[in-house]
């Protein structure tokens, strides 16, 4: 395995800074100080948005090409970096080796989705004289960045959630400050360090500030910052927005994700997709399965087949080839979710398997069934190995319960009924249906995002550029 560095810096306006050491990240399976890094103070952050001011109109100027050599740079460095990359995910974010390589896979799809958009920032001609008084007009627009950009980014995907805010950016030239969260820092200054050997950006283009969440304020409410892009809790996001003043906001928010069995379904593949996507990385996904609703002809059947595999997984250090089920981020988010599922099962709810704590943080992975309603183990967003069972005899009555939640992410429908599909993807209020898969599938170029408490806006490199820059309208009289 490789060594991670025993201290790393904050990036400020480009370049590498150490003003202290005072943010430690722990190992998230032993629970050992990993290393130390650089905690942002309130005059950095100014010094770093102040940068991005700075940079605002040469990063605009930067041609399409220039763009593009800076994010197929990254791609070249993170692909030399790969197994440091995995592994510091492994330690960080406590996520399974085979699970760590999978997120630096798609870290790398990421940036080189992005590297072709820099050169499609299209804008359209559009024919004016749609009446007598427009005789002799035309019009035509393009698309210009926005400005300085506010990026905060979660734990449970360190490097492509920050991916997915960070290559859009530069493939339309907005300079920006990214605040990684605090438990898993790590991912996104390797990022910086990866960026900071392009020299064809101009000073201020970006900073990396790991910093507190009071610090994090001034990430939000400074009007110099012309966007923010957030991924995170619900409670979180939507305080931000309401702080944000008259900048646009991109929240990517949470789900408590829905999959339909439907009797016609391949239940061997149906149950192994279904296993991935409630477990994988220890259920820390917001469109992770957390309601797995089962037609009553197949209920028992599916329900034996989802237990045994269930209590199969194995548990244990990350770093562990063999190790699927991992740690959760926190001896307090694993006793949080833990909690629940007591809970449900005081309210009447089954315990299929799973549900105790092995090592603080180690929870096992766990279903239940029959849960009430108005449990918060099916109301609220698990984050976690936790699925719950239920079943339905008719089709659209399945839908409802797909939609009887605050939250609309994604959801995921194994069915070989056309119609069926069709219907749902009329029915469901989620920001995307998922067939013949689960609701945790996603790839990097498709938008992404929901609707209700699960956020605004959709992300995706194309769908981003479009948020991070604005229209501007030409109109020429022939004369």
């Amino acid at each position: 395995m490789p060594e991670l560095k025993d201290v790393y810096p904050l990036y400020l306006n480009n370049k590498a800074a150490q003003p202290n050491t005072d943010l430690e990240v722990t190992d998230k399976y032993t629970g050992e100080v990993a290393f130390r890094t650089a905690l942002a103070t309130p005059d950095i952050i100014d010094e770093a948005i102040a940068g991005n001011v700075r940079a605002t109109e040469p990063m605009a100027k930067m041609a399409s090409y220039e763009r593009q050599d800076v994010l197929m740079h990254c791609v070249k460095r993170f692909r030399e970096r790969y197994d440091e990359l995995a592994y510091s995910l492994c330690v960080e974010a406590g996520k399974p080796i085979k699970d760590a390589e999978g997120e630096v896979d798609r870290l790398i799809d990421t940036f080189k989705i992005a590297a072709e958009e820099a050169t499609r920032n299209y804008g359209e001609v559009q024919p004016l004289d749609i009446s007598a008084r427009a005789k002799g007009y035309m019009g035509m627009w393009k698309r210009v960045p926005i400005g300085p950009c506010s990026f905060i980014s979660p734990f449970n995907f360190p490097l492509n959630l920050a991916a997915h805010k960070i290559a859009p950016a530069i493939a339309v030239g907005c300079p920006f400050v990214i605040k990684p969260a605090s438990k898993t820092p790590l991912g996104t200054i390797i990022m910086g360090e990866v960026l900071s050997e392009c020299d064809i950006l101009p000073e201020g283009a970006f900073s990396v500030l790991p910093a507190s969440r009071d610090g994090a304020d001034l990430f939000t409410v400074d009007e110099r910052l012309k966007l923010i892009s957030f991924t995170g809790s619900p409670g979180v996001g939507w305080d931000l927005k309401a702080k944000a003043g008259k900048k646009p906001v991109v929240l990517e928010l949470g789900g408590n994700a829905a999959v339909i069995v439907d009797k016609d379904a391949d239940l061997d593949h149906a149950l192994e997709r279904i296993i991935f996507g409630a477990f994988y990385q220890s259920g820390q996904s917001c469109i992770g399965v957390q309601r797995i609703i089962i037609h009553e002809d197949i209920y028992d059947t599916f329900k034996d087949m989802l237990v045994k595999k269930t209590a199969s997984l194995v548990a244990g250090d990350p770093k562990d080839r063999n190790t699927f089920i991992g740690p959760m981020i926190s001896d307090k988010e694993a006793g949080r979710l833990k909690g629940w599922i007591d809970d449900a099962v005081a309210a009447g709810a089954t315990l299929l398997c799973g549900g105790e704590l092995t090592n603080g943080n180690m929870l096992e992975a766990t279903l239940l069934e029959n849960v009430p309603r108005d449990c918060d183990a099916v109301t609220e967003e698990a984050f976690g190995p936790l699925a719950n069972l239920s079943k339905f005899s008719d089709f659209y009555e399945a839908l409802d319960q797909v939609n009887d939640s605050k939250f609309g992410l994604q959801a995921g429908i194994f069915t070989r009924d056309l119609h069926q599909v069709l219907d749902a993807w009329d029915t469901l209020d989620v920001g995307g249906v998922v067939v013949n898969d689960v609701s945790s599938y996603r790839v990097d170029n498709m938008p992404y995002g929901g609707v209700k408490d699960s956020g605004l806006g959709r992300e995706g490199i194309k769908f981003a550029m479009e948020d991070m820059t604005e229209i501007r309208n030409l109109v020429i009289r022939r004369i």
